[in-house]
């Protein structure tokens, strides 16, 4: 069931961007498409759903140059990024078409654009689009993946910035005795 979350007036959207800027999340670029409509953008809204059955998810804009590509062909790739992946995924961010040709990448056996040098990919089948208000909701079934062979830091995206865990010299770690 599906409704509309209606939109709190006392909520400015630049500060609803800043205080969820405070949370780290992980960066992907989601690929779809083929030939020369193979195309990707760059997300920060990606989530594992479910185990059983494999679903994951992540949000568009409604306005995405990737909306229609991946609408039309109903599958895509989830590339998990590593920590040295900035520039692709900045890239892909920008509002220019970005095209995966530009990049080095591989098909899946599923035929989907992979980016190489990823952590992991997830190729999924579209099975659902929930509204979400200037964004989309996508539920992908997970139908093929791969995990990168060698071990690397993940790309991270914090405060409006795309780096790797150890990039901030006022990190700390504490460590908890018990």
């Amino acid at each position: 069931m599906s409704q509309r979350v209606r939109q709190s007036p006392s909520i400015e959207p630049n500060m609803l961007r800043k205080a969820c800027g405070h949370f780290v999340t992980g960066v992907a670029v989601i690929t779809s498409g083929a030939g020369a409509r193979a195309t990707g953008t760059t997300v920060n809204s990606f989530t594992s759903v479910s185990l059983s059955p494999p679903l994951v998810l992540f949000c568009l804009h409604k306005d995405s140059r990737l909306r229609p590509v991946l609408e039309e062909s109903t599958t895509f790739a989830v590339n998990l990024l590593a920590s040295p992946q900035g520039q692709i995924a900045w890239a892909f961010a920008g509002r220019q078409t970005a095209v995966v040709h530009d990049f080095p990448h591989y098909l899946s056996s599923g035929g989907l654009p992979i980016l190489d040098g990823a952590l992991a990919f997830l190729g999924c089948r579209l099975v659902n689009e929930l509204d979400g208000g200037d964004h989309s909701i996508y539920l992908g079934e997970v139908e093929e993946l791969s995990l990168s062979p060698q071990p690397r830091e993940p790309l991270i995206f914090f405060r409006g910035l795309m780096g790797s865990l150890e990039d901030d010299p006022r990190a700390t770690h504490p460590i908890w005795d018990g």
